[in-house]
């Protein structure tokens, strides 16, 4: 993905871009100088859910739409599969 930069060194990330990965206004970014150029990533990159004593936490705030739903279905299906192995 080739983005250009403005005369006052600004740049915008394609919608589609900052939609999948959770950006937004006042969302901070760590700008990392690395070999070849620089990484932005999210200041808070930590995982919305986790497992905690074998049961899924959800941590942080949901992304607009999230699909609740799906999520608890796809989580209970890894659970079967995982006790049917065993």
């Amino acid at each position: 993905m080739k983005l250009k930069m403005d005369k006052s060194g600004r740049i915008v990330l394609p919608k589609s871009l900052t939609e999948r990965l959770g950006l937004g206004p006042d969302k901070e970014l760590d700008a990392v100088e690395q070999p070849g150029g620089v990484l932005l990533r999210p200041v808070e990159q930590q995982p919305s859910m986790v497992q905690v004593d074998g049961l899924w936490v959800h941590r942080g705030t949901a992304q607009p739409g999230a699909n609740w739903e799906r999520v608890l279905d796809d989580v209970r299906e890894e659970r079967i599969r995982s006790v049917l192995k065993a």
